[in-house]
């Protein structure tokens, strides 16, 4: 479960992401259909930070930030990679 701060209830500074200019967490959610959820977000006011797309590791990925601060990837499983496939793919991106 997620929720907003209740300063009204005695926590005293608002702890939000926003309000402290920082994050130190990426909430992930291995989803169904990641485009539509990334999509879903951005309309509801999410700002993307990594578009949405095709990764070396077999997943369809992107990342945003919500409303809030807080830092949010989603994926989609679309194919199987082997680790000599990922190793060597790793090697390339990083290079």
């Amino acid at each position: 479960m997620l929720c907003d701060t209740f300063p009204e209830m005695g926590e005293g500074k608002i702890n939000i992401p926003k309000a402290l200019g920082r994050t130190a967490l990426t909430i992930h959610l291995n989803v169904e259909d990641a485009d539509a959820v990334f999509s879903r977000a951005i309309k509801a006011g999410a700002k993307a930070t990594m578009p949405i797309q095709d990764t070396f590791w077999g997943d369809r990925y992107g990342q945003f930030a919500d409303s809030f601060g807080l830092h949010w990837s989603v994926s989609t499983k679309i194919r199987n990679v082997s680790q000599d496939e990922t190793a060597e793919a790793t090697k390339k991106y990083f290079s």
